[in-house]
């Protein structure tokens, strides 16, 4: 087995027998995360040398349940209660490998107490299998950050007194929301990186669609949260629409590429099929919810054959919704975009004057980019220009500071 299939094999087991541990121990997250982990590295050392074993998820519980009883044998003196309460089976023993942790990892890695980054890091690590320094890479911080926000994450989990079981009624419903807004944020900033070399994070955006693939599965699974599987779905959809259009989003020198100018030939059409199909089912009846909304206009993008095949019109009214259902800078900014493709270019950049009001859109580099963009539309070169380069100035992205430059140059040298 080579080096990226070993990799892959760990980081598929990890949730699995993690979710084992916490089902037969219950204990402490924090000391049966460390004993996976642990495991893990002397499963990479030992597979690589020797083979992987027969049985290797039962392998790894058999090592991890020695590690956790090493452990809890060290924090306490009644070694004799442990012994008897933590026999440990033989390997190749599993009596739980029919059931799917899945879900219950990932409510309980976005438990209400713990912030959104801690969130987010806790998701990477238990359940996606990413190593802490993994995780650093992917959001450019240093990995002593990722770390602490991993401890805070198990002592706030420790603190909160969260059990390794499904929530039930609303607070169920209201914890799988919580699980897809954090999916929904990692899928981001693997789709648009806000700092860096790179314009996409590939591995961050991928794992988050296998994550969202996996909490679809379950909540299929659960009729409990049937409210919500339109949603979930969506947010599926919402991903695989987006990143069909990741070979197409960047030149062969790794410069962006605006949507109206991709070569659509190279778009991931098999994704764009799910994609759609999910969308379809997700906006069969009932009331809609955001990223129902956001895969429609996902959708209507991925079904233009050309650029100027887009239904603006449809776009600009799917942003009325959304804007109704889930207001934000973000979507607003959207539909300013929206409705200078779907009306005119002039009407948006009044538009655009009360977004660049809101507080939390001061100093973001998409207000005078879209502003450029428009003015260009208008023939206001001059303005256009100055409005590229200030954008430039104010992004934290290398690729996206090189387009809008690019852009300016394009501007000053008359198109």
């Amino acid at each position: 087995m080579s080096e990226p299939e070993l990799e892959d094999l760990l980081r598929s087991l990890a949730p699995q027998v993690l979710g084992i541990l916490l089902r037969r121990y219950g204990g402490n997250f924090a000391d049966a995360e460390d004993a996976v982990q642990e495991a893990l590295i002397e499963a990479a050392d030992n597979w690589a040398a020797e083979g992987t074993p027969r049985e290797p998820r039962a392998w790894l519980v058999t090592v991890a349940q020695r590690r956790l009883i090493d452990h809890w044998r060290r924090e306490t003196a009644r070694r004799a209660r442990d012994e008897r309460a933590l026999a440990v089976p033989e390997a190749g023993e599993d009596e739980e490998q029919a059931v799917d942790d899945s879900l219950e990892l990932l409510l309980l890695c976005c438990h209400p107490a713990l912030s959104a980054p801690s969130q987010v890091a806790l998701t990477l690590r238990a359940v996606g299998g990413l190593t802490t320094a993994e995780i650093a890479r992917s959001f450019l911080v240093p990995e002593a950050t990722i770390a602490q926000r991993i401890s805070r994450a198990k002592s706030g989990i420790r603190k909160a007194g969260a059990t390794f079981e499904m929530p039930a009624g609303d607070d169920l419903v209201a914890r799988v929301q919580s699980v897809a807004a954090v999916l929904y944020l990692i899928f981001t900033e693997g789709h648009t990186a806000s700092s860096g070399a790179q314009l996409q994070r590939g591995d961050l955006a991928v794992e988050a669609v296998r994550l969202s693939r996996m909490l679809l599965a379950r909540v299929r699974a659960e009729p409990a949260l049937a409210s919500v599987l339109d949603e979930v779905g969506a947010l599926l959809a919402l991903m695989l629409l987006t990143a069909s259009r990741w070979s197409a989003r960047v030149d062969r020198t790794g410069a962006l590429v605006p949507l109206d100018e991709q070569d659509r030939t190279l778009w991931d059409h098999g994704m764009i099929a799910e994609g759609v199909a999910l969308v379809q089912a997700a906006l069969r009846e009932g009331p809609v919810g955001p990223y129902q909304l956001q895969a429609a206009i996902a959708a209507v993008h991925a079904e233009a054959r050309i650029a100027a095949d887009t239904d603006w019109r449809e776009i600009l009214a799917l942003y009325d919704l959304l804007a109704m259902v889930a207001p934000g800078p973000m979507v607003t900014l959207n539909r300013v975009v929206a409705l200078a493709m779907a009306v005119d270019p002039g009407v948006a950049l009044v538009e655009l004057a009360i977004c660049a009001a809101d507080p939390a859109l001061a100093d973001h580099h998409r207000i005078p980019a879209i502003r450029a963009h428009l003015l260009e539309r208008e023939g206001r070169e001059e303005e256009a220009r100055d409005e590229y380069l200030h954008a430039a100035r104010l992004t934290s992205s290398d690729p996206e500071r090189r387009y809008l430059l690019q852009r300016a140059a394009r501007v000053n040298a008359g198109g």
